[in-house]
């Protein structure tokens, strides 16, 4: 081979490598277009923002019940308040849009914190944003606007810390706040502690086997900090009780996000799951020697969790960053082409800017929104009764004019209520019981869902359709008012 032909072999791959470089770096900012252009669908997100507008104009979380027709004034808990409030702030500011935007960033901002903690520990550029984009795939379809989103923040800037190694005493003084606001924002600091405990296990673990090495006391200390910090709420103790009872009637309701991945409810569900999975097994046994066991233990625990409850995907995919980062990276790795440091930064911005103007805020057309604008127009007050989904965007549309009979807070609703309401949806609980304990000043339900009250509501004298919709979405009210 002549020297002029190594030359140019030597610049074709150095410019391959500058265009992968190039690629990577614009991978933060193509997740966030990603995000963008998906639709709201979750129906919680609306009765969590009308409460957080509450919380604001109270200034502070409020104790007694204001949506639940039958359980006004009773003790409310405080369940991710602050993420609540926060969130009805930046809607209150720049509205859905603005919104949806800050929801994304803190969203990503988990994936982003841990992959740039990588890139500070010598992760390739590359590698990482593969990385980014195997776990994004499996996250996906849990993302829409919705507190959630600060959990996959907080628990990011908790890997961050822990691959970042600092000095002791630094982690102490950044994870300690940072554990009291997660568990604020979002009841889950206990993965955080869970992450914690497997760092401080495999620490004495090898401190055990050689005394020279050091005890892991700041992980030891941040580990009895999380466990603490589970209880830093004003719910206390109480959120024990309050999370036992949500996760109990989750599951009496068959909510897919509570159940194993391998029910048919969760089919499509699992497949980005599996994809990312059965690729980050064959990359980690091409590059077994890379692994760290921390990361890798904790991320089997997290999949061991998300396989029997859905609900848990997203920390799984926030965790398989710094595994996958670390075992794509090859010693001989160029780490910094392909353009500048700023580049990702630049491109995250621009988009943060433009999507909002060139892809207004969607809703998904299972919300049913055109159904509860047309019962604004008919002016009724009082209680709503509407299916169970539909109650966070009548309580937001309504309150506090509105009521409703149900909505989606699982530990609001004792067993005996969602018994009834079961009864109701299966034709066992007639219109006139329904009428009898709620006293409803409207009706907005699916005529398939719940089928046997709808056909008891189109034939009733007392009761009038004034509205359907093209997802069979039906509106009903007092013939005479």
């Amino acid at each position: 081979m002549s020297v002029g032909t190594e030359f140019i072999d030597r610049q074709d791959a150095r410019s391959h490598k500058a265009a992968l470089g190039l690629i990577a770096a614009v991978v933060p900012a193509a997740m966030l277009v990603v995000l963008l252009l998906r639709r709201v669908w979750d129906v919680d997100i609306f009765w969590q923002l009308k409460l957080g507008e509450i919380i604001l104009a109270h200034g502070g979380p409020i104790s007694g019940e204001p949506f639940a027709a039958l359980h006004l004034g009773e003790p409310l808990p405080a369940v991710g308040w602050l993420a609540q409030a926060s969130m009805a702030f930046v809607r209150s500011v720049g509205g859905w849009d603005a919104l949806r935007v800050y929801d994304a960033l803190c969203w990503l901002g988990g994936f982003w914190a841990v992959a740039v903690a990588c890139r500070m520990r010598g992760a390739s550029r590359v590698a990482v944003a593969a990385a980014l984009v195997l776990a994004f795939i499996a996250a996906l379809p849990t993302a829409s606007v919705r507190p959630q989103s600060y959990a996959s923040l907080c628990f990011g800037l908790l890997l961050a810390l822990q691959r970042l190694d600092q000095r002791p005493g630094v982690s102490l003084l950044l994870g300690v706040p940072l554990l009291v606001l997660w568990q604020n924002l979002h009841p889950s600091v206990g993965i955080g502690a869970l992450a914690l405990g497997i760092q401080t296990a495999l620490g004495a673990f090898v401190w055990w086997r050689d005394r020279s090495q050091p005890l892991p006391l700041d992980s030891a200390i941040l580990t009895l900090a999380a466990i603490v910090a589970m209880f830093a709420t004003p719910d206390g103790f109480s959120i024990l009780a309050i999370s036992a009872a949500n996760a109990e009637m989750s599951l009496a309701i068959g909510a897919s996000e509570w159940r194993p991945l391998w029910i048919e409810g969760n089919w499509a569900n699992a497949a980005p799951v599996l994809i990312t999975a059965a690729t980050s097994l064959y990359l980690l046994l091409r590059a077994r020697e890379r692994v760290a066991a921390r990361e890798l233990l904790l991320a089997l625990a997290l999949f061991v969790l998300t396989a029997t409850a859905y609900r848990f995907v997203l920390f799984w995919a926030v965790a398989m960053v710094p595994v996958l980062a670390r075992v794509m990276t090859s010693p001989e790795s160029e780490l910094d082409r392909g353009g500048p440091r700023w580049l990702a930064v630049a491109a995250v911005v621009l988009v943060a800017a433009i999507m909002p103007i060139a892809a207004p805020t969607r809703f998904s057309p299972s919300l049913p929104l055109g159904a509860i604008a047309h019962l604004q127009r008919e002016n009724v007050r009082g209680t709503i009764y509407a299916d169970f989904p539909y109650g966070g965007p009548v309580i937001d549309a309504g309150w506090p004019q509105w009521r409703v009979a149900y909505d989606g807070r699982y530990y609001r609703y004792p067993r005996e209520e969602w018994r009834y309401n079961g009864g109701i949806e299966n034709g066992y609980v007639p219109l006139v019981d329904v009428i009898a304990k709620w006293h409803p000043a409207a009706f907005l339900i699916q005529e398939d869902h719940n089928a046997p009250l709808a056909g008891e509501l189109a034939r009733s004298r007392q009761w009038r359709k004034v509205y359907r919709g093209p997802d069979g979405v039906v509106v009903y009210v007092p013939r005479v008012r």
